[in-house]
């Protein structure tokens, strides 16, 4: 039986940039330490929420590198190395497991897509080049490939594979997840509006965008349930139900990093081509974080 790599919520966190569009580590910094100070269980580095598509290859290395090193070990730092190339997933996830990384995230191949048979010799090939624990992501939203729950079970079947963020959104294929692979594949939800749901059926927490505003709420919402406080999971779920939803007002990661920059951190811009938020919904972020004591 595998032991899972976190229990609890991750954030998959956000990548601060300066005005000219360089990654501003001092900021960067600030918001590392104020997570960890606020029971974030773990770190994602350069995932979907961190601009990863739009980091340059050495950018990206040194996102994970400057992480692992800085982090030091007061958390879990998971990087986020998937790609449509295997091969570039492969350099990519060598150069993390090498920094001290404690496991890899790895998206399906996107764009190009590939079967299913394709998608185990993805992974197998990224599994045999590396050491560290893998966590699947199956986001066929964005990537337009749907890892299959039987799929799934095959790939899990290689020893340091632990688990899946699932944010397929398809509650009955995370079901059927659980149900074929148990223990040697563990499930997190992809999804901050399926935390509780997930759980219900077998998950380990969630890697989360709405613990880059809430941390210590999102980690309470899954340690209530694993607690057997259930109820109380629930209500929690429930009053942030609005916030998480808000924060995919726009695509991601654009509301998120806007409300980070209003609650004082320096996030900077998304770059391009994602863009600024409109008006009107700056305005509505503005107010759910006034509503839920974020900003005044």
């Amino acid at each position: 039986m595998k032991e899972p790599i976190f229990t609890g919520a991750a954030v998959a966190i956000i990548t601060p940039m300066n005005e000219d569009g360089t990654v501003n580590y001092d900021e960067f910094a600030k918001f590392v330490d104020w997570q960890i100070e606020n029971g974030t269980d773990a770190i994602v580095i350069c995932g979907t929420t961190g601009e990863s598509s739009t980091l340059e290859v050495d950018e990206h290395i040194e996102c994970i590198r400057w992480c692992i090193n800085y982090v030091n070990g007061r958390c879990k730092v998971i990087a986020g190395t998937g790609s449509n190339s295997t091969a570039s997933a492969v350099e990519m996830s060598k150069e993390a497991c090498k920094d001290g990384a404690d496991a890899l995230l790895l998206v399906t191949p996107y764009y190009n897509k590939t079967s299913q048979r394709g998608l185990v010799a993805h992974y197998k090939a990224i599994h045999d080049a590396t050491d560290k624990p893998i966590i699947l992501y199956n986001v066929p939203s964005r990537t337009g490939v749907n890892i299959l729950p039987e799929t799934a079970a095959e790939i899990a079947k290689l020893p340091r594979v632990n688990g899946i963020k699932e944010a397929s959104g398809n509650l009955e294929q995370i079901a059927e997840i659980n149900r074929l692979c148990g223990d040697e594949l563990y499930i997190w939800s992809g999804n901050d509006d399926q935390i509780v749901d997930v759980l219900e059926r077998g998950g380990k927490g969630v890697i989360s965008v709405l613990s880059n505003v809430c941390p210590q709420e999102t980690h309470d919402i899954v340690a209530k349930y694993l607690d057997g406080d259930i109820d109380g999971s629930k209500a929690l779920m429930n009053k942030y139900m609005k916030l998480a939803k808000n924060l995919f007002c726009d695509v991601n990661p654009i509301p998120v990093k806007e409300a980070v920059n209003m609650m004082g951190y320096k996030a900077g811009h998304c770059r391009l081509p994602l863009i600024d938020m409109t008006d009107e919904n700056k305005a509505a972020m503005k107010e759910t974080l006034m509503e839920y004591g974020l900003i005044k």
